[in-house]
């Protein structure tokens, strides 16, 4: 179930501006390619409201339906989705949406109980790269499937010549997840919960794209990068990230 199937949501970009204006201080632009249009946000409500919808945790109660957005107002209120039933007869969504709410606000008094957040992970250790396990990398995969993600400067440069460069950048990410854990930055896929470590070809002080690196029988296995505008959206979905290279 998508949230536009659930719910009609009048001026939906201006929705997002409230949301974002309600919520700590974030920014929900990307660093590469700005829009002015809070895609990373848009992103995060889309796709929380699917996953909470899977979990059963977008509550239903007479009239009215509420759903934790998952995040917070500066004084770590939690804010929440409310919708009430869509009244139009000839409406093909069957809510309609009223408006964010903080936990203390007396229109979720309508409900006995309110809902949790998002959970995507079980095990809170698959959080974190361990440094013992084996990472293989299937660097001609890599670059043959995602050559239009690299720099432009390096789209046209020799294969092997960027296989060689690729390996030595990975072997970079690896060192500096073990001075800094928190370089591997969890991200939530198509069901599946993955790392991603920065890639710094150009510069060792800025990356230029994210190596997806996932657990296959205590090996990690990494055979795909991001942008880094595809890997906020996807990092988001869990939690802020705290590393700097991921940051926007």
């Amino acid at each position: 179930m998508t949230l536009f199937e659930y719910a009609w949501i009048p001026e939906f970009f201006d929705r997002i501006k409230e949301l974002k204006a309600l919520a700590m201080k974030e920014e929900w632009d990307y660093k590469k390619h700005p829009s002015g249009k809070e895609p990373i946000l848009v992103n995060y409500v889309k796709h929380t409201f699917s996953k909470l919808y899977e979990e059963k945790k977008v509550y239903e109660q007479g009239n009215y339906s509420v759903f934790n957005t998952g995040l917070v107002t500066p004084l770590q209120e939690e804010i929440f989705s409310l919708f009430q039933r869509n009244k139009r007869q000839s409406a093909s969504q069957p809510w309609y949406f009223i408006g964010w709410k903080k936990q203390s606000d007396r229109d979720l008094m309508k409900f006995e109980r309110l809902p949790e957040c998002a959970n995507y992970f079980d095990n809170a250790s698959d959080l974190i790269y361990d440094t013992k396990l084996e990472l293989r990398s299937n660097v001609n995969h890599i670059i043959e499937d995602n050559i239009d993600r690299f720099p432009s400067s390096f789209q046209e440069m020799d294969r092997y010549q960027l296989g060689i460069l690729l390996e030595g950048t990975i072997n970079d990410a690896k060192r500096r997840i073990r001075r800094n854990y928190k370089t591997a930055v969890p991200q939530y896929y198509k069901g599946k919960l993955q790392l991603l470590l920065p890639l710094c070809l150009t510069s060792k002080a800025s990356a230029d794209l994210a190596l997806v690196v996932e657990k296959e029988n205590n090996i990690y296995r990494a055979s795909t990068c991001l942008t880094l505008d595809m890997a906020i959206n996807n990092a988001r979905l869990i939690a802020k990230p705290d590393d700097e290279w991921l940051k926007v």
